[in-house]
């Protein structure tokens, strides 16, 4: 099975959409901060989570992930699919626990991108507020308002779950055995009409 690659996936624009949530476009701009983000991580931190005491970072000739592009792939991938862990080392040919020391380093590149940007997640209210552009208090209304419809939503979910069955299948359900003929496929003259048919589908 050959190794997953951006390269390989770009050119169909629509796969990279599909399996990331991004345009080409839109993949592109986050490469530099998700690659400096890396870079720096790696500087001090190897792969296994332990401080760099010796020689720095450098893409060795096999490795699975060489390129920018592979690593924020791979990440994307991961937050997009949701795979096991082992079906995610396969796509890209890597062992589970190699896998999991990728995911725990590219996950912690990726947020730091994002903050780069601007584009995480606001932790605090006040950030919120900042970039909502309005204040603290019509912040919180917002966030009211989102935590309002989610409980609305998770209410409705719990409903359908417990609601009763419909009645339509105790209703369908047969009264007495079926009294229909059956057909018995293999007695002599059901095997020769078979036979008749076939060979009348056959000359043409």
């Amino acid at each position: 099975m050959s190794r997953l690659s951006y390269t390989k996936l770009a050119r169909k624009p629509m796969d990279v959409l599909d399996m990331t949530s991004l345009t080409p476009d839109e993949f592109g701009i986050l490469v530099p901060p998700f690659e400096l983000a890396f870079q720096t991580h790696m500087a001090d931190w190897r792969l296994d989570g332990k401080p760099r005491t010796s020689r720095r970072f450098t893409t060795y000739k096999n490795c699975p992930l060489p390129t920018p592009e592979d690593r924020l792939l791979f990440i994307l991938i991961y937050l997009k699919t949701h795979p096991l862990q082992v079906a995610h080392g396969i796509m890209f040919d890597l062992p589970q626990g190699k896998t999991n020391q990728w995911l725990q380093v590219l996950l912690l590149c990726l947020r730091n991108a994002l903050r780069t940007l601007g584009d995480a997640p606001a932790r605090s209210l006040a950030d919120l507020a900042k970039r909502l552009g309005v204040s603290q208090a019509d912040a919180a209304a917002v966030l009211a308002s989102a935590e309002a419809d989610a409980c609305a939503d998770q209410a409705a979910s719990e409903h359908r779950a417990t609601a009763p069955a419909s009645p339509l299948f105790v209703m369908m359900a047969p009264n007495d055995a079926s009294h229909a003929p059956k057909i018995h496929l293999n007695r002599k003259a059901s095997i020769a009409a078979r036979k008749n048919i076939i060979a009348s589908k056959t000359c043409c």
